[in-house]
């Protein structure tokens, strides 16, 4: 047998912590074994299969055998001379073609020949794959193959032992999977070959590890656009299986109402959805009152009874592995106090579920289901810290009013929102609605990010309105609300920055990007440390980057690029970002570049002409041009909502920073619908920290209800019946807003 060497040795005892070692014998000869790190479900199989036969006495054998256990390739049998098990070589084997080849050289018809022969020449023949070899890996079943998935992990975890990522699981496994990416990229050209994968057994000396499965077995499952190796994209479709979200996590009803459970679930393939109740399967079609809406994504019972009451638990579950969540339904009498009760007081939701408008007139806080105005946080209101007026009133002025450019939720607990008059921003705390602190910025800050990976914000200030002395600052520890500070960063020469968004599937961010409009380059930024890492170049192109979008769906970067004079339309710029070289143009899109939340829609937007066009990426990173509209419209914002009939399936909602209609677009088919005369926009030249002079805000995930504003009013809109639901009106330039709980 080949020996491992003693630093292998080592990481097998760690990888496998709980594992039995031991030796048997196999033809007089010791081999070493493993009750879990060595033996793969074929074997235990096979192993169980003697066991039952001995203890039956079948073929002629004694309960002496029942402890014996004997390689693959023999059996136990009964010396009759000494009466003592041993291992013997098997006769023949079933007859099957499977061929595979051994690290003999030869091959074999199938497995079972192959151990036999192993058994008669006592000496270790093992399975080799790699390009070289003719091996169909018809042996490697999805069991054995995640099982294979999670010994790679654990080897990776062993390698980075000494590094502890912050985060929760999910993050630390994407790290060890971009981790294993690096340390398997032997040539570094961000693509994982055969020979790459096959190099990783050698180098470590991990033969004995892997049995019916080896890592060329990625290659197999997750090669998904076939061409031979693996993307970093594609890794991280192998190792993150899908990710799921219900809303509500608790709800309390009354006997006779309807409820509904909704279910969110991402993953790549999109996975399939099901529901139990407490841990049975629900079949609503045995049953008039549930219902599954939009492909399983939502469950409604359309009058609920006492013994509706339970745990609702949502199932996702594609080919790389599933997920699951629970959302509790109490079923009760108004009068009663509940434990859900309790807690939806207790927690502070009763202030979520809200649009939290910033206006001339202060900040008004919405509900937008009854449409009614849940508080209003006036001008001369104070900063519980500084008792200083939210917006002080300036000398000369006759009304006391308020400015404000961009406003960011930090986990449903702090908004944080510019005041560039004031050169500051300010702290408004959910839970109490009042405003808590305020933070000194460089001259006019106007945009803010909100970083969830590493719960900063990134701030930019221009300096002044010709924006010639642009700054970033970062306040760290953004949650944490207390005392918070700012910290100026040492990157120059920009005027703009892209942070890429999280989802479901990729909840860290680690790169960011500045750029300064007037040049052909972007800046790549490690968001953790803050620091410059490289420069990317669109001089080849004639490219003066105006804004950008990610999908981790082949994992892409698009950048618009300023239209000239010379060049009167630019298409957008493809980045990819693995090896941040520049692919080349979206074919002759142009436009501003929108991501669907799910990743697998790009939506370009040209505001002058009107155009908008939508591509399909698929989950082998192709893009393909699904349908180009011609619209009247010069779109000024625009976003996702989620389908209330179709699962994994989105709305486009676009507003106008010239006319009053709203576009709605059905984003898998392009059909349009147009809700009409919502009053004129603000002006441009009333809104100078953007081009969205009328933004439209989503109501988050499982949200039904939109907003936009006019210039002295707020439109809502039902979302689930493309409606207006109503007009909020008395609210001047109210286009700062943010979106606030669960839903």
């Amino acid at each position: 047998m080949k020996s491992i060497s003693f630093w292998s040795f080592l990481i097998l005892l760690e990888v496998f912590p709980s594992t039995a070692w031991g030796w048997m014998e196999s033809n007089g000869s010791k081999q070493f074994y493993s009750d879990t790190g060595r033996l793969t479900h074929e074997e235990s199989r096979s192993f169980e299969g003697t066991r039952r036969k001995v203890l039956y006495g079948q073929d002629g054998l004694h309960a002496s055998c029942e402890k014996k256990y004997c390689g693959r390739g023999s059996k136990c049998v009964v010396n009759k001379e000494t009466d003592k098990p041993e291992c013997r070589c098997i006769d023949d084997c079933k007859p099957s073609y499977m061929p595979v080849c051994g690290s003999d050289g030869k091959f074999y018809e199938n497995h079972c020949e192959l151990h036999r022969a192993s058994c008669l020449q006592r000496k270790k023949i093992y399975i080799i794959h790699s390009k070289d070899c003719f091996f169909k890996g018809d042996m490697c079943t999805m069991a054995d193959y995640r099982q294979l998935k999670g010994i790679l992990l654990d080897l990776q975890s062993h390698r980075q032992r000494q590094q502890n990522h912050p985060g929760d699981e999910r993050i630390q496994k994407r790290f060890l999977v971009e981790d294993m990416f690096n340390h398997l990229d032997i040539n570094g050209d961000g693509h994982l070959s055969s020979s790459e994968l096959a190099q990783l057994m050698k180098r470590d000396d991990l033969e004995e590890v892997f049995s019916d499965c080896t890592p060329e077995d990625l290659l197999r499952f997750d090669d998904y656009n076939n061409d031979g190796s693996l993307t970093l994209q594609e890794l991280y479709t192998a190792f993150l299986p899908p990710v799921i979200r219900v809303y509500p996590e608790t709800q309390a009803q009354e006997p006779g109402v309807s409820a509904s459970l909704k279910c969110h679930a991402e993953g790549i393939p999109n996975p399939k959805i099901s529901w139990l109740k407490n841990g049975i399967g629900i079949m609503p079609k045995l049953s008039k009152q549930l219902m599954l809406l939009a492909n399983g994504s939502e469950l409604h019972i359309s009058s609920v009874r006492y013994e509706d009451t339970g745990a609702y638990t949502c199932i996702a579950k594609n080919e790389v592995g599933v997920d699951e969540d629970i959302s509790s339904l109490f079923i009760e009498d108004s009068a009663r106090k509940t434990l859900a009760n309790i807690l939806w007081r207790e927690e502070g939701l009763s202030v979520g579920n809200m649009f939290y408008v910033f206006s001339d007139d202060g900040i008004t806080i919405i509900q937008p289901t009854d449409c009614e105005i849940q508080r209003h946080i006036k001008p001369n209101e104070k900063v519980f810290s500084s008792y200083a007026e939210i917006c002080p009133r300036v000398e000369g002025e006759a009304i006391q009013s308020c400015l404000w450019a961009s406003a960011v939720n930090v986990r449903d607990k702090y908004i944080y929102v510019t005041q560039p008059k004031w050169n500051r921003i300010m702290i408004l705390d959910i839970q109490t609605q009042k405003v808590i602190q305020t933070l000194d910025t460089d001259p006019l800050p106007v945009k803010l990010h909100y970083d969830k990976s590493h719960d900063q914000i990134w701030v930019l200030s221009w300096g002044d309105m010709k924006k010639s002395h642009p700054v970033l600052q970062v306040i760290p520890e953004a949650s944490t609300g207390d005392n918070q500070h700012i910290i100026r960063t040492h990157l120059n020469g920009m005027d703009d920055y892209f942070i890429p968004h999280t989802n479901l599937i990729i909840n860290h961010i680690r790169f960011g990007f500045i750029f300064n409009k007037s040049k052909s380059v972007v800046h790549k930024i490690d968001l953790e440390t803050v620091a410059h890492i490289k420069t990317i170049s669109f001089k080849n192109y004639s490219c003066l980057p105006l804004a950008m979008a990610y999908t981790h769906l082949g994992g892409y970067f698009f950048v618009q690029c300023k239209t000239n004079m010379s060049v009167p339309i630019t298409p957008q710029l493809i980045i990819d970002s693995v090896t941040d070289s520049v692919i080349g143009p979206n074919s002759d899109i142009s436009g501003t570049p929108y991501i669907s939340p799910d990743g697998r829609y790009l939506v370009s937007a040209d505001e002058q002409s009107g155009r908008i066009r939508v591509q399909a990426i698929t989950i082998q990173g192709e893009i393909k041009l699904i349908y180009d509209l011609q619209t009247t419209m010069h779109i000024s914002d625009l976003t996702f909502q989620s389908s209330f009939t179709e699962g994994n399936q989105y709305y486009i909602y676009a507003t106008s920073h010239l006319q009053t209609d709203v576009l709605f677009v059905e984003l898998s088919t392009g059909k349009m619908d147009v809700l009409k005369n919502l009053k004129d926009p603000i002006k441009s030249k009333d809104w100078p920290w953007s081009n969205y002079n009328r933004i439209i805000q989503d109501s988050g995930l499982f949200g039904q209800y939109l907003i936009t504003p006019a210039k002295e009013s707020l439109f809502i809109i039902n979302g689930r019946q493309n409606t207006l639901r109503c007009e909020v009106s008395g609210i001047k330039r109210g286009n700062t807003v943010v979106w606030v709980g669960d839903v």
